[in-house]
């Protein structure tokens, strides 16, 4: 019998989010069948906060409408502990009704006017106030002492984003106590009351976290944990406050909140969300993600289907980031029945394949350095331009080129050492002194590293630096001034200010078929390998946001930027000052060996924003010449669609291989799977050993397996939404 706890066993879970009336029409026998047919080892269930489903004492706790004298809540616990289930009571608890308000007004977000936060006809609770300390805990001790739930989670927790700021008796008491300072009155980065604001709602945050934890399990023993759920997208946990580093290295799982791709990001997001929070929290952690199987979008439509294409293209991308199922519905009783039928065969297959999925060490040729500082006090209210599309953009271009890479957080990019051989710092500006050291300390190991646009020149709180931390490293100094701007072009073709481009050096145009240009030098040099593919042209689109710089005497710049000039009308159309000397992208090799590549022109947020498959191109040629054709994976054919994300378990390889191909920007609406194939895969092949055996468990066959140098070699004919390949040697 295994003697760990739930939260390290139980790997597919069920939730049917209740809404109020279904306790005049829940059909438990329906319910229980479809535990049955997905393979499901819990259930979430709704329990009590903003609406009680089961016959509550506390004062206030306003009950579902149709519950009456009916305990819901308690009859689906009874029934998944017939089915050997484990059972998650389910909060949701930042919002009260007017009733509430009257006999509490104290406890109610209030704005600087006093005025009371309202969300819809609710209340916003604060975070502060004697809810959280005191009525919610005896909630939780009360749905305890009736039925003895394995676990407590909640769906918003963290209690009043940081778009408004609560001024309150509460907070201004509290604030005061931990800063010194009165509460701010409005957003303002520049000012030390605002920032030191933002810091003690992180910390409040954590306080919560672990006051719930002792709560529960004080009285529903130690393995009674309470998790609050997290989100996935980096943004969005910033924005409630929530400091992962702290509370994941914390918690024992990972309730992830996580339903959906944006419009911005693709299905590829699932999986960098998985591998990010496993980074901070361990790879030891369970981290499963609530899947909806109705249609999330723009608009979203709760009681429809979700296409079972983009449930399957999310629920993949889950797992190749190490991310456990959960089925998600709104409501027990749908007229649309078809979303019944799209869990069964994912969960049957994960069912089938959960050995592979979980309990394994990721290896990876590319670390991408994030922080939670950088957005917050470098991007402060445009983080999405600022901070964040630099990551996304580098991360991008890695997927795109089937290169291995884990998101690291800045503050273990020390404890890193061995584990990569690149790191990236895509415009990780906001970096304290410790994070820095960190990144030399690699480099002088001999790991190689590419930063770009604004990296180290600000502090952690995001003080301006007299000059880039790492300008020793990369040889490269901070001047005053700017070109460009970081925002999305205007559509107005009369517009030119961001009509610029990059010149390539040395310039080749002179053999390259065309008019004869009497400007083309006569120089036959061999060009970088970073331009590999780019042997048809002397300059490239821009459109981006280049800082000025000046580089040291044993710096190569290998290319340059080019001023806007006119794009209408046509006539005017031509570069005014086709040269200049401001770097745009400057290359650096280390004593150590490393090799070290400052993208000055923000390439990364540019393919991010812009789509310009040249920046794409740029950025992964950087990290092909740094691995000297030694990475971990290699992928051919797949037109740039195919992701790859590695494994290592026992003595095998788990590789997981994911169609990104999109047949609609907008989010849940995708009903197609085009398969893309044959693929030729390349695996590093580790010492002293032979190739036994390769499997698909996808295709559900076994594939020719060879050797080439140090490489394992397979083809797969074609993934639809993935494959999981697994070799063993």
């Amino acid at each position: 019998m295994n003697s760990e706890p739930w939260y390290k066993t139980t790997l597919r879970w069920a939730q049917t989010n209740l809404v109020e009336i279904d306790p005049e029409r829940y059909d438990s026998q329906f319910w229980k069948d479809q535990w049955r047919r997905t393979k499901v080892q819990g259930v979430i269930v709704n329990a009590g906060g903003i609406v009680a489903y089961y016959p509550s004492a506390m004062p206030l706790h306003h009950r579902a409408i149709k519950l009456g004298d009916k305990d819901l809540y308690g009859d689906i616990v009874k029934a998944a502990r017939e089915e050997g289930l484990k059972v998650i009571a389910r909060m949701d608890s930042n919002r009260v009704a007017r009733d509430f308000y009257r006999s509490h007004p104290d406890w109610i977000c209030l704005d600087d006017t006093g005025k009371p936060y309202t969300q819809a006809d609710k209340f916003v609770t604060c975070i502060n106030s004697p809810y959280y300390s005191e009525y919610l805990p005896k909630i939780m001790e009360e749905i305890i002492t009736r039925s003895k739930p394995d676990g407590f989670s909640d769906n918003s927790w963290p209690g009043m984003s940081r778009e408004r700021i609560c001024h309150c008796l509460n907070c201004s008491v509290k604030f005061f106590k931990f800063s010194g300072l009165a509460l701010p009155k409005t957003v303002d980065w520049a000012s030390e009351n605002y920032r030191r604001w933002i810091r003690w709602n992180y910390q409040r945050r954590t306080e919560m976290w672990n006051f719930n934890n002792k709560i529960t399990t004080a009285v529903g023993g130690k393995d009674c944990i309470w998790s609050g759920m997290i989100g996935g997208d980096i943004l969005y946990n910033g924005n409630r406050f929530i400091n992962l580093k702290s509370i994941l290295n914390s918690t024992e799982i990972v309730m992830l909140d996580h339903q959906r791709r944006s419009l911005l990001d693709g299905f590829e997001q699932n999986t960098e969300a998985g591998k990010r929070l496993h980074e901070v929290g361990g790879w030891d952690k369970l981290i499963p993600e609530s899947m909806p199987q109705y249609q999330l979008g723009a608009p979203a439509f709760r009681l429809a289907s979700m296409p079972a294409s983009e449930v399957r293209l999310w629920s993949s991308s889950a797992f190749a980031g190490g991310i456990q199922p959960w089925w998600h519905h709104i409501g027990a009783m749908h007229e649309d029945r078809r979303q019944y039928a799209t869990a069964e065969p994912i969960f049957n297959w994960h069912e089938k394949n959960q050995q592979y999925l979980h309990k394994r060490e990721p290896l990876a040729d590319v670390g991408l350095v994030w922080s939670q500082d950088n957005h917050d006090f470098h991007g402060q209210d445009n983080a999405n331009e600022r901070t964040l599309n630099p990551y996304r953009g580098a991360a991008w271009a890695l997927d795109k080129a089937g290169i291995t890479w884990l998101p690291v957080h800045a503050d273990d990019v020390l404890k890193s050492k061995g584990r990569f051989k690149v790191l990236i710092l895509a415009n990780l500006a906001a970096m304290s002194d410790a994070q820095i050291h960190a990144v030399k300390a690699h480099a002088d190991a001999g790991v190689s590293v590419i930063a770009t646009s604004e990296t180290s020149l600000f502090t952690e709180d995001g003080d301006r630096r007299d000059d880039f931390g790492l300008q020793d490293l990369f040889g490269i100094h901070r001047k005053i001034g700017v070109k460009g701007n970081i925002g999305p072009i205007s559509g107005n073709i009369e517009i030119s200010d961001r009509h610029t481009y990059l010149r390539l050096s040395p310039e080749i145009r002179k053999n390259v078929r065309g008019p004869n240009d009497k400007t083309a030098p006569d120089s036959i040099q061999k060009r970088h390998p970073i331009f590999n593919g780019l042997e048809s042209t002397d300059t490239l689109p821009f459109g981006g946001f280049l800082p000025l710089v000046e580089v040291d005497t044993d710096v190569s710049v290998l290319s340059t930027y080019i001023p806007e000039f006119p794009i209408y009308p046509p006539e005017t159309s031509w570069m005014r000052e086709p040269k200049t000397n401001l770097a745009a992208i400057t290359v650096k090799e280390h004593a150590s060996g490393a090799k070290l590549v400052w993208f000055v022109a923000d390439i990364d947020r540019c393919f991010a924003r812009d789509q310009s498959f040249e920046h794409a191109l740029l950025i992964s040629n950087a990290v092909q010449w740094m691995l000297d054709g030694k990475g971990y994976v290699s992928v051919h054919g797949g037109h740039g669609m195919i992701s790859s994300t590695l494994y290592r378990q026992n003595n095998r390889y788990v590789l997981h291989l994911n169609n990104r191909l999109m047949t609609t920007k907008t989010p849940g609406r995708q009903n197609n799977l085009i398969p893309i194939g044959p693929i030729e895969i390349k695996v590093i092949q580790p010492k002293n050993s032979k190739a036994k055996e390769a499997s698909l468990k996808v295709a559900g066959q076994q594939v020719a397996l060879r050797t080439e140098g140090d490489y394992f070699v397979l083809t797969v004919n074609e993934i639809l939404d993935h494959e999981l390949i697994v070799i063993e040697y």
